[in-house]
């Protein structure tokens, strides 16, 4: 007695006729494809078992049915992208969603290098200097009027040169007496300290710090012997070659402020009128 061939699921025999087996069991075609096709994602028509099952991220398509959602034409062992669950061409990806060059305005196309700075993108080919027209790649570049230039042209076509050190100045200078400097170089005449962001005064045509200015050049003040620099609209009162602070000048005796007041003097003191009265 011959041994029953059937199909897992309908129990047909399957003796002359197709079958795919699936963890072992056999199939007819018909229960094959009912129970296990996968749906292709254009037709929404079973796979079926004599057609080729194209997938990509869980989603299944006929060979005919694998085709650009824009120019439609076939992807078939081509190179694709995907945007928002549509397939797209390499071509029909770029004409959308792509950069464009700034230089020759064409797209750049995916998987190719491109530079970008501010929001522009360039193919690498065409992020070159305005100057030399060299490739600028990943080097250090300086942008001046819409233009893209390496360090050594930028310097030579447009930097001003730093007073002090006679070198290019091409980020953070300064400007003092309508010259330029290099903040680094900008400094004070006795300590050396940045001048930069910091108030100083100059004299003989030299730039001091504040506290270097006073040490050297201020006026010291006969009640606190600290210096008066003079400067910011520092008010002070002089009297017979003496100075003081407005703040320090006051009566030796009672410390009453004589500021706009008489006074009278005992040796080198200051006193009000009524201190001074058993002088």
């Amino acid at each position: 007695m011959t041994e029953r061939f059937d199909c897992h699921h309908c129990n047909e025999s399957l003796f002359g006729k197709k079958y795919i087996l699936r963890e072992e069991s056999p199939y007819c075609v018909a229960c094959f494809e009912t129970l296990f096709a996968n749906t292709c994602e254009e037709c929404g028509k079973p796979i079926g078992c004599d057609c080729k099952d194209l997938s990509y991220k869980d989603r299944h398509w006929h060979e005919a049915c694998f085709h650009c959602s824009q120019c439609r034409n076939s992807l078939v062992d081509k190179p694709f992208a995907a945007k928002e669950d549509q397939l797209l061409c390499t071509d029909c990806y770029s004409n959308e969603y792509s950069s464009k060059c700034q230089e020759c305005k064409k797209t750049i196309m995916p998987g190719t290098r491109k530079m970008e700075y501010k929001g522009s993108s360039w193919h690498e080919t065409c992020f070159i200097c305005h100057r030399c027209q060299q490739p600028i790649g990943t080097k250090s570049f300086i942008p001046k009027d819409n233009q893209n230039f390496c360090v050594p042209c930028y310097e030579k076509q447009h930097a001003m040169q730093c007073v002090q050190c006679k070198k290019p100045i091409t980020t953070g200078g300064v400007t003092y007496r309508e010259q330029p400097w290099h903040k680094e170089c900008f400094v004070c005449t006795a300590c050396r300290k940045q001048l930069s962001g910091q108030r100083f005064t100059a004299r003989d045509d030299f730039a001091y710090c504040l506290n270097c200015f006073c040490d050297l050049y201020a006026k010291k003040c006969a009640g606190c012997t600290n210096p008066i620099s003079g400067l910011g609209g520092t008010k002070y009162i002089s009297f017979e070659e003496r100075q003081w602070h407005n703040d320090c000048f006051n009566c030796k005796k009672c410390s009453l402020s004589l500021v706009g007041r008489g006074f009278l003097t005992e040796r080198d003191d200051i006193l009000c009128p009524d201190c001074g009265k058993d002088i």
